[in-house]
């Protein structure tokens, strides 16, 4: 279960993309070869927003085709 938090989109993903590089030095592959993908499903421009400003770019749907 995700806990709340009130941290910034910003500071959520520094902190997921250090723990990221924490798992790659621990098993000694290359953060280059690691890529973190966002996903969008459900959320609106506004709220993807502050991730593109913080500098994500890389973002991944899957809907339900009608």
């Amino acid at each position: 279960m995700q806990e709340a938090t009130t941290d910034s989109p910003a500071t959520r993903l520094g902190k997921i993309n250090a723990e990221i590089v924490a798992a790659a030095k621990l098993v000694t592959r290359a953060v280059a070869d690691i890529t973190l993908i966002a996903v969008s499903k459900t959320r609106s421009a506004v709220e993807i927003k502050p991730l593109i400003e913080a500098g994500h770019f890389v973002f991944g749907e899957n809907r339900v085709q009608e």
